[in-house]
């Protein structure tokens, strides 16, 4: 079992405190992504687990056992670094078999997991180079077989992936998933990026100011984040948020924009917006649940088009916010039109003004 269990963990620098207390349970062969905007401690957390950090205070523990006071090399964690750490002087296949020479393994040993830990990153034909010959989706591949051969309980990642260009990052996504899916072995993976966090993580975690903000599988975050941040953050482009007042009929509600827009909220989330006691809330709206309609009750001013393939992007302001709307490629308008604008059903988001709670049916 190699389940992971962090415990009241506090972090502080001096009498800056990073973590104020988490607490985090990971299950056997879980990929679980950390994922916040840079300083929100999802680093410090994996480096605590991996032992490069000490704890202020809390407890770690890994496959049930306490090693929170252990050095990095009684954890049996093999961690995968942003700038992959390999030697320039040695090939890739000394790179790969480095830490098991200096832990003695015999040279059979040595040769025999190397040769297996290339073959499961497709590094063979390679392992006579150096890294200056490698490309950069290749130096991560030689950095991931050198943590293979270590059979490793628990994997970690730290953002591996951000010095690649878009393309590669892709592509090495798609390897990291079909790894873990091959091992069957417990992975954390910290990143900034939520197209990342998204498409690879069996489960979520998002962080804020050293805190979980919540932790869910991707689409329970997209669809139904916990708080206004969390929907801020996960999904590409942002979800847009407009100010609404509260207009009530009864058992029934609509909800006013501040330039005379109405917009009706899910049935289903009725019986919640009624409870609220203050008379206006935020709504939120992704960009992709939005589509143009001559009847369109959301009137954005648009400012520029991006013409992206599949679809049009379409940014500009509503009621004096930033706002955006994608809608389908054959739309046409200028820069500074109207975009009469229409939300799906079901797909607005409320939250309360005061602390950006979600406001929805339990």
């Amino acid at each position: 079992m190699a389940n992971v269990t962090l415990t009241n963990i506090t972090k502080s620098f001096g009498a800056i405190s990073i973590i104020p207390n988490l607490n985090l349970t990971i299950a056997d062969r879980e990929f679980v992504v950390l994922v916040g905007p840079s300083g929100c401690g999802k680093t410090t957390a994996l480096r605590m687990i991996a032992g490069l950090e000490a704890s202020s205070g809390g407890k770690i523990e890994i496959g049930g056992r306490n090693v929170t006071q252990e050095r990095p090399g009684l954890r049996n964690c093999a961690m995968v670094f942003q700038n992959y750490a390999l030697y320039p002087h040695m090939t890739v296949a000394a790179n790969i078999g480095y830490g098991m020479k200096t832990r003695g393994h015999t040279a059979e040993a040595v040769q025999a997991a190397t040769l297996r830990a290339a073959g499961v990153v497709g590094l063979e034909n390679l392992l006579n180079r150096r890294p200056k010959e490698l490309s950069g989706g290749q130096r991560q591949r030689v950095a991931i077989a050198r943590a293979l051969v270590r059979e490793p309980d628990v994997f970690l990642f730290d953002e591996p992936l951000s010095n690649l260009d878009a393309k590669l990052r892709v592509e090495m996504r798609a390897e990291i998933k079909k790894l873990h899916r091959r091992l069957q072995t417990t992975m954390i993976y910290v990143t900034h990026d939520q197209i990342e966090a998204m498409t690879l993580a069996d489960r979520v975690v998002v962080m804020n100011g050293g805190r979980i903000e919540q932790a869910a599988d991707p689409m329970t975050l997209y669809e139904r984040p916990v708080n206004q941040f969390v929907a801020a953050f996960i999904g590409a482009p942002s979800m847009n948020f407009c100010t609404a007042s509260i207009e009530r009929q009864g058992d029934n509600a609509q909800l006013r924009l501040q330039d005379g827009a109405i917009l009706h909220p899910d049935p289903a989330d009725l019986p919640a917006l009624l409870q609220q006691t203050s008379p206006s809330i935020t709504v939120g709206i992704r960009p992709e649940h939005l589509h143009a309609s001559p009847t369109g009750p959301i009137k954005m001013l648009v400012e520029a088009v991006e013409t992206l393939g599949s679809h049009k992007l379409l940014l500009g302001t509503l009621t004096g916010k930033a706002f955006c709307a994608q809608v389908t490629p054959d739309y046409v308008i200028a820069a500074d039109g109207i975009a009469h604008l229409s939300p799906q059903p079901g797909k607005l988001h409320m939250f309360d003004s005061s602390a950006g709670q979600a406001i929805r049916a339990t």
